[in-house]
């Protein structure tokens, strides 16, 4: 499985549309995905502070096109991008993603393994 945070109104469109595609699809021709340890990295370094952030569980033999994991900024770490849409059926699993007390993410207990 791989996973995205999603913005409510870019979960919305996917349910009404059939696809997710975020504006990084268009802006950088990729979708940023992450491996489930990846998760908390990305959400307190970029979405700190949001509210109504859906994290989609993906399962990635479900897509169209092959995921490319790349390091794109020269870290040594690798994350998962698509450069196609993602079908909603691809979609496998979707959790409420909210800031805890300590003022960061934490995974859902449903992930938590």
């Amino acid at each position: 499985m791989i996973y995205r945070i999603a913005e409510p109104a870019d979960w919305l469109h996917a349910r009404q549309s059939g696809y997710f595609a975020s504006a990084d699809l268009q802006a950088e021709g990729f979708i940023h995905l992450s491996e489930l340890p990846q998760v908390l990295r990305t959400a307190n370094k970029y979405y700190l502070g949001k509210t109504g952030l859906v994290l989609l569980e993906i399962d990635e033999t479900r897509l169209d096109a092959a995921v490319i994991r790349e390091d794109l900024t020269g870290s040594g770490i690798h994350f998962p991008h698509s450069y196609t849409p993602i079908p909603l059926n691809a979609i496998v699993g979707h959790f409420e993603l909210t800031e805890d007390s300590g003022g960061g993410y934490s995974l859902p207990a449903s992930l938590n393994t």
